[in-house]
């Protein structure tokens, strides 16, 4: 008896409903093309120590892709580390509009939310 196991690969981070929304929004408003993902990952700087990256770019060799939602995200290897089990949301309030990034990696976050220390 031969018995195929399908693998399910866990995302390392999620998008919220919201978040898709906007991210999809995104893509058609600005003619992404479809070779392009979603980029996400961190880089230095910013007031807490690192900066998050989030924005549309070609897969490179160094990365991990995962589907989520019909979106296809892009995120390097190295950066698992700072952001496994991180949710990406959108706000849209009266004094915040914009991507949300809740990181449970993060020992401190700057007040706006876009930079924070692991």
């Amino acid at each position: 008896m031969n018995m195929i196991k399908d693998k399910a690969v866990a995302t390392p981070i999620t998008l919220t409903e919201g978040a898709v929304t906007q991210l999809k929004r995104i893509m058609t408003e600005q003619n992404i093309p479809a070779d392009h993902g979603l980029r996400i990952g961190v880089k230095g700087g910013g007031c807490s120590g690192f900066s998050y990256i989030l924005g549309f770019d070609v897969q490179k060799e160094k990365d991990d892709t995962f589907e989520i939602a019909g979106i296809k995200v892009l995120m390097e290897k190295a950066h698992g580390i700072y952001l496994l089990g991180m949710e990406i949301d959108w706000v849209e309030g009266l004094d915040n509009r914009g991507f949300s990034f809740n990181n449970p990696n993060a020992s401190d976050t700057c007040g706006c939310g876009t930079s924070f220390s692991a």
